[in-house]
């Protein structure tokens, strides 16, 4: 019998009112977030959550103070490990690892060298590859789990944007959604957490693979070209990032009279920009708008079919392993 770790990545979120600015920090002192070397990155970090930090602290209170992403992110493990453990004589633990707060990666390495584990499969929770997500958590297990020397084999789930358990999940979820806008005619929107433009022109795959999963989806519930579209949420600062906006698109909506249902495709558990940005500010923008109704495709949690594919991803993985 073997024994399997998985962890999966995550970003993390804020437990508390007081934990809102350290957050903040963290995200913005990463090298993937703010390119500039140190001290000024660090510097620049300190101001940047300092000036957002009422703000956010407005945007976690209106769903309890707090972010639900880390306890969302356990129930998918715990769902995850029953069923690893459920398909055959080996041990699976599932672990988590949040980027920007507690638990840190060093923390969760602790735990799977006291786990001494045979190999580990590493999990993000990001559907598509990105060095501003997937990369950086990489990076960050690298670092930790050099600390507490752990020296088994280990294999990264680098991308799962097309994997055929993700896109039937979603279109199914779709199909449950869109069934109650009829008849009303209705526009679907992926929305995708946005990124600057000059990630992308630097070679990152982000925006590509986003397509491709939206592409994928709108194929498997049976949606017409002109009946969906790829749009971004959650820009800050002046610089050019990727379009169009949400915003952009509930725009468009009201003028071709459709009503739309938005699907997070990037956005695998509910945290900030679903509960606030889409089901708060968006649906208020939307109202403004005239556009309607307003339909929100939920994230996929504990969704069995998203579950099975993420054991098949693991699956997979270890499969390298039997294959060298």
């Amino acid at each position: 019998m073997s024994k399997h770790a998985v962890v999966l990545f995550n970003l993390g979120g804020p437990d508390s009112p007081e934990a809102v600015r350290p957050f903040l920090f963290n995200l913005f002192n990463d090298a993937a977030i703010l390119t500039f070397a140190q001290p000024f990155r660090w510097l620049l970090a300190q101001i940047i959550s300092r000036a957002r930090n009422e703000k956010a602290q407005g945007i976690y209170a209106k769903i309890g103070g707090r972010s639900p992403l880390l306890e969302l992110t356990r129930e998918q493990a715990s769902a995850l490990e029953t069923k690893l453990n459920a398909g055959g004589p080996d041990e699976y633990r599932v672990f988590v690892a949040m980027r920007y707060w507690h638990p840190f990666a060093n923390e969760t390495a602790a735990q799977v060298a006291a786990f001494a584990p045979d190999d580990i499969v590493l999990l993000p929770l990001y559907p598509q590859f990105s060095s501003t997500t997937t990369q950086s958590s990489f990076d960050d297990w690298t670092a930790a789990a050099d600390r507490v020397r752990i020296a088994v084999p280990t294999y990264l789930v680098r991308s799962y944007c097309d994997q055929e358990d993700f896109i039937a999940a979603q279109a199914e979820l779709l199909t449950v959604e869109r069934a109650k806008a009829v008849p009303a005619p209705i526009r679907v929107l992926f929305s995708a957490h946005g990124l600057p433009m000059k990630v992308i022109e630097a070679g990152d795959p982000y925006q590509r693979e986003i397509e491709s999963s939206a592409a994928a989806i709108a194929a498997a519930a049976g949606l017409a070209r002109e009946d969906w579209v790829v749009c971004y949420q959650s820009k800050v600062g002046p610089m050019k990032w990727l379009a169009p906006s949400i915003d952009a698109e509930l725009e468009r909506a009201q003028r071709d009279h459709l009503g739309v249902v938005v699907l997070p495709i990037a956005f695998v558990s509910e945290h900030s920009e679903t509960l606030v940005e889409l089901d708060m500010d968006y649906r208020d923008r939307a109202a403004v708008l005239g556009v309607t109704p307003y339909l929100r495709v939920p994230a996929l949690g504990t969704y069995p079919t998203f579950i099975a594919g993420l054991a098949r991803l693991i699956a997979t993985a270890l499969e390298r392993r039997s294959a060298s």
